[in-house]
């Protein structure tokens, strides 16, 4: 990270950006509201997350946490649980490109993050260009320190409705629990289509609202630029991993517990972290963030009707 990054970034640019992104507006929040305190939340992120212990909800599955251990032996023995890394591997093992077919192939990662699941992608792919792209600075400048490896792996900073790529770029689009927070759904996937090859690939895997779920179906019924290929729901996966995660004693409640974070912070997170790790999403509701909520300590979630996570597989049309 930048030192200048390093400066503006704190753990409590989290609480600031969580508390921003659910104020009520009567007609929605305003597109670049929304960006400016998703990056505030990532930039607070960037601040105090270590190598494994949270990247996104994760996913529980045991014939694909079989799968990555037999590419990558005790992969998940060494500072991680693990579900992070099974939820890239769906969005990966699901395009029809094999593994062991993207060599001279170029692939990109919208929403990266702080860059850990696509350096953990390209331990499991020989791609001669691997690019993740975020909108928080903070969380770029980390992950190019921490994990670039020159043109094998790099970040870049950007907007993922507006990204800063030429047409035809890359053979594969990744997208992992990012999309829910870009006003634009549409907006970024016409920029997806463009940057794709013809024939190119993009993996779409994320949570969903009523309002998105039928944004997309409509959206996938016009005659746009990419080929809807298919519709998996992972939502009973993504729950499960969830829970053990939220289990007393679990290493994400281990890493959470031990980290230096303000109040305010830690109140926005939920206790022991549970609200960042999707305890909403399970209905895991204690009595302490029911007081935190009705006495408006911490805001509700403007969005808190999450009813499924799904993954789309698209191919651009030539």
């Amino acid at each position: 990270m930048s030192t200048s990054a390093q400066d503006s970034a704190t753990a409590d640019d989290f609480s600031s950006g969580f508390r921003k992104l659910n104020t009520k507006h009567s007609s929605g929040p305003p597109p670049e509201r929304v960006k400016g305190a998703v990056s505030e939340i990532y930039n607070g992120v960037a601040s105090w997350s270590t190598q494994g212990d949270f990247w996104n909800w994760g996913l529980h599955d045991e014939d694909v946490l079989r799968e990555i251990r037999s590419l990558i032996p005790g992969f998940d023995e060494h500072g991680t649980d693990g579900f992070s890394e099974q939820l890239y591997f769906q969005a990966l093992r699901q395009v029809p490109v094999p593994l062991a077919d993207y060599a001279g192939k170029k692939v990109l990662e919208v929403g990266c993050g702080l860059g850990e699941g696509l350096n953990f992608v390209s331990r499991i792919i020989d791609a001669s260009e691997v690019v993740g792209l975020d909108l928080s600075q903070a969380a770029t400048d980390r992950a190019n320190a921490r994990l670039s490896r020159g043109e094998r792996l790099r970040f870049v900073q950007g907007d993922a409705e507006d990204l800063p790529f030429a047409d035809g770029e890359f053979d594969v689009v990744l997208n992992v629990e990012s999309s829910h927070n870009y006003p634009d759904l549409g907006g970024f996937l016409n920029e997806a289509a463009r940057v794709l090859k013809p024939g190119g690939y993009l993996s779409h895997i994320d949570l969903f609202i009523d309002q998105s779920h039928e944004l997309l179906g409509r959206i996938k019924q016009q005659d746009g630029p990419l080929e809807w290929i298919e519709d998996v729901d992972v939502t009973e996966r993504v729950r499960s991993a969830i829970r053990k995660r939220l289990e007393p004693g679990s290493f994400y409640r281990r890493n959470f517990s031990a980290k230096k974070l303000s109040v305010k912070t830690r109140i926005m997170m939920g206790r022991g972290g549970s609200h960042l790790a999707g305890a909403d999403f399970v209905g895991h509701r204690d009595v302490v963030d029911q007081v935190l909520e009705a006495t408006r300590i911490r805001p509700r979630r403007a969005q808190q009707s999450y009813h499924s996570y799904r993954h789309h597989i698209a191919r651009k049309k030539p």
